[in-house]
């Protein structure tokens, strides 16, 4: 167990959650569902099961160093990575590469998201103890696959070899593709195949397999933390990171290496999971009165409306009439008012209120 470590991605803005994910507090830092825990806390908590408080480490934006600490104060502040700019997850994760590798070399990590939801937490954690034992004894990258149970188009999508790799671990298969979001047509064959699964944006492996992957397929992004092994931990790391964030390309882990490397596995999960993307995300989630609304607020009085999803703030009347498949959600000085099936385009409408009304309402 003193070789498992935990890197929390915890620096998006959450901007599918607008309004009520905004860039000062994104949706990690919320407790959305109500169940008295953010997302990071119940992520933290999750995994803390089985891994040690000190060998976990969270990056983030240096704007949200201060949130973290204040909503997980079991952590230290060095265990906490702040990156000066957003660069995705490659150089987030190349960063905690080189910093648990000042620590310990022969770590077996665990990289996932802040903001997931997982409800079935005894079978997640079985098969994250599943694959720490698989890449302790394999140089391998390893990421967990959920059974789709729809055609979700706001998904990426893992094709997995027909045949399971035989040991020790169950439904272990070897990658054949990864698949960006899908059309719905698309996405409907894919469930059909039973060839893919939802790709959940969590890996595991060991240091010095995801170091050669990085020295194999990213060698620039590579090269550029290494150049800082002398710096991190002391007061020049802020200092190397500043120049160093600037230099690095935006590119996913995705993109840079899983879709390259020929090492890559998948366990096949289901333990209900969502990444709670999208307020779409949120209702199927949520509980509904009977004709399918799913609200949130003590005010709200509903009239001929079925299927929405309401977020309103506590000391809030709204009265809602005639609505059907609708997102209605208010925070501070801003509504949104959205059918469910255009809820991609919030990236959009956020977007277009920083262009017209600057940053004051995201």
């Amino acid at each position: 167990m003193n070789n498992n470590y935990c890197v929390i991605m915890a620096g998006g803005i959450g901007s599918r959650f607008w309004p009520l994910s905004t860039s000062a507090m994104p949706k990690q830092f919320l407790d959305i569902l109500g169940t008295g825990r953010t997302f990071i806390q119940q992520t933290f908590d999750r995994f803390r099961k089985i891994c040690p408080v000190e060998n976990f480490y969270v990056v983030t934006s240096s704007a949200y160093k201060d949130l973290v600490l204040d909503q997980i104060p079991e952590l230290t502040e060095g265990q906490v990575l702040a990156e000066p700019l957003r660069r995705n997850t490659a150089p987030c994760i190349a960063y905690a590469n080189n910093k648990i590798r000042r620590v310990n070399p022969d770590a077996n990590i665990i990289v996932a998201p802040s903001d997931h939801l997982i409800l079935d937490e005894a079978s997640f954690l079985k098969q994250v103890e599943n694959g720490l034992k698989f890449v302790s004894g394999n140089d391998v990258l390893l990421t967990l696959g959920i059974t789709p149970s729809q055609p979700e188009t706001g998904y990426g999508y893992i094709q997995i070899e027909s045949s399971g790799v035989k040991g020790e671990v169950e439904n272990l298969h070897r990658v054949k593709t990864f698949t960006e979001k899908p059309d719905l047509r698309m996405a409907k064959i894919f469930v059909e195949s039973g060839e893919f699964f939802w790709n959940s944006g969590i890996f595991i492996w060991s240091l010095k397999a995801i170091d050669q992957a990085f020295a194999k397929y990213l060698p620039a992004v590579d090269d550029l933390f290494r150049r800082g092994e002398k710096m991190y931990n002391t007061p020049d790391e802020i200092h190397f990171l500043n120049k160093t964030y600037p230099e690095c390309p935006n590119i996913s882990i995705d993109y840079g290496i899983m879709e390259k490397a020929d090492n890559v596995y998948v366990l096949c999960s289901d333990f209900g999971w969502s990444d709670l993307g999208t307020w779409g995300s949120l209702y199927e989630n949520r509980a509904k009165d009977e004709n399918g609304n799913a609200i949130a607020g003590k005010n709200v009085l509903v009239y001929n409306s079925k299927n929405c999803v309401v977020n309103m703030p506590e000391d809030k009347l709204v009265v809602l009439q005639g609505l059907d498949d609708y997102i209605v959600v208010e925070k501070d000085n801003t509504l949104l008012v959205c059918r469910k099936e255009d809820e991609q385009q919030i990236r959009q409408f956020v977007n277009d209120v920083m262009m017209t009304k600057g940053d004051k309402f995201v």
